[in-house]
């Protein structure tokens, strides 16, 4: 180091002046320790493999909202997060070319090689490496929050390995009835069946969900106050477990519970009157409560006032919960519930509506209009964690704290914070087209999984928001 540092003082300096003192200072080096230093390789400098035997090129850059690795040259061309496929005993080369002026690099998880940071707009690094173990193994950029936001693709070597794949638990987030406007008081009649599936957790992973009706969040129950509510709650006999359920809407022991208790094949009902509006959250009660609720088993009711909510041009269902499992963040096929986990209030994954960035596909996006006024019926079944609830680029014009809908609004929030087996109702209008993103704002939870997108189509309105000074 020594040495080192007196080159990297002189390096402007004729070096024949001072030859004998750089001289000098490396022969005292190599006495100090024991011989002559060999300078390290340079971070992400190829092995020494030979000739490769396929060689990739990645540049990073942006996607709309996403930040992605995109292929160059060859099959992969304009790829976003391509797939890289190899054989068993290849020498691969991978060079990653940065094509913005901010920090990203590469490791591939299962192979132990890192090409290092690129920081410079144009800076490159190429790793190399021999393909020895058959599988398909992730590849993506390590800075903190990058992968979550896109940067992640695949290595495949040799065969492609079957991913893990499930049946989709998420729900829609405009699958709920129509509000009742100012009909009267009827009877409610709602069927619960208890389902227990395995579902797609995130790309490549299932988990063992329980569920009401086959999704995250069940059913989205409407009823109004005065409403007399029927539950009929079944159990599929294929279900390991017996589940029940507990509505926070009900006046009465358990919210439903102590007559609820479904073991698989059977059916029970019980009635309630709905007594006070408001939008509640209900779930399973059956031990462990916790664990059956981690793994799906919660949703919404809402008990309208008298003569109904204010009309708006959409409604969505959103509810945000934690998952518990034994193995890491990411990890590949079924993943298994991790009671220690649960109890240390130590998720692997936070998701909006079941999954892993479930409402962030364009399958599953929030949508509207410019000029559209939009409602969010949003709970949180959890089971340990509040929620601040933030909807990036939009202000809640109306908030309704703590799911009450017959205390006066609140007007003009940015963050709402909703417990878990709480529920809270915002509004707001939507003046600008383009990706608003749905958050908590514990922001470390998007790299877990959650986020979700309201996608709003429409003219640019410059008035309210435009690139550039002002006029």
């Amino acid at each position: 180091m020594l040495a080192l540092t007196a080159l990297a003082c002189i390096e402007s300096t004729d070096l024949s002046k001072l030859q004998p003192t750089v001289d000098s200072l490396t022969a005292r080096l190599d006495e100090l320790t024991g011989g002559p230093v060999t300078p390290a390789a340079p971070a992400g400098a190829p092995a020494d493999l030979g000739a490769a035997d396929i060689e990739f090129t990645l540049i990073t850059g942006g996607d709309g909202h996403n930040l992605v690795f995109r292929g160059v040259g060859g099959d992969i061309d304009g790829v976003v997060n391509p797939t890289l496929v190899v054989e068993p005993g290849d020498v691969v080369q991978i060079t990653l070319i940065n094509g913005q002026p901010t920090e990203h690099d590469l490791v591939i998880d299962g192979y132990n090689v890192a090409t290092g940071s690129v920081m410079q707009m144009d800076e490159e690094r190429t790793i190399s490496f021999l393909a020895e173990q058959e599988g398909t193994f992730a590849y993506f950029c390590t800075i903190a929050g990058h992968r979550a936001a896109g940067m992640e693709g695949k290595l495949q070597v040799g065969a492609a390995t079957q991913a893990a794949a499930g049946t989709s638990v998420i729900k829609n987030p405009a699958d709920l009835p129509g509000p009742l406007g100012s009909r009267g008081p009827q009877l409610v009649e709602v069927e619960l069946v208890g389902q227990e599936v395995e579902g797609q957790l995130a790309t490549g992973a299932t988990y063992s969900y329980f569920t009401f009706n086959g999704t995250v969040p069940g059913p989205f129950i409407r009823a109004r106050v005065g409403d007399t509510v029927e539950i009929t709650l079944s159990n599929e006999t294929s279900s390991a477990f017996t589940h029940s359920i507990d509505l926070h809407a009900v006046n009465g022991p358990g919210g439903g519970a102590v007559y609820t208790q479904v073991a698989p094949g059977e059916t029970k009902v019980f009635t309630f009157q709905a007594l006070n509006p408001g939008i509640y959250v209900y779930h399973c009660a059956t031990p462990s409560v916790p664990h059956h609720i981690t793994s799906g088993m919660y949703g919404l009711i809402l008990i309208e006032p008298e003569g109904g909510l204010t009309p708006v041009d959409k409604e969505f269902y959103v509810m945000q919960g934690e998952i518990y499992t034994a193995e890491d963040f990411g990890s590949q096929g079924l993943l298994t519930f991790d009671p220690q986990k649960m109890a240390d209030e130590n998720p692997e994954y936070f998701v909006f509506n079941g999954a892993a960035g479930a409402l962030a596909t364009e399958e599953n996006w929030l949508t509207a209009n410019v000029g559209d006024s939009v409602r969010i019926f949003m709970g949180v079944g959890g089971p340990n964690f509040t929620s601040s609830f933030h909807v990036i680029g939009e202000i809640f014009d109306r908030v309704y704290p703590f799911g009450s809908v017959t205390s006066e609004p609140i007007s003009d929030v940015q963050t709402i914070s909703v417990p878990p087996g709480g529920a809270w109702i915002v509004e707001f209008t939507v003046d600008v087209p383009g990706d608003y993103i749905l958050v908590d704002h514990a922001l470390s939870r998007l790299e877990r999984g959650l986020v979700g997108i309201l996608h709003v189509e429409g003219e640019a309105n410059p008035d309210v928001f435009h690139e550039g000074e002002a006029p």
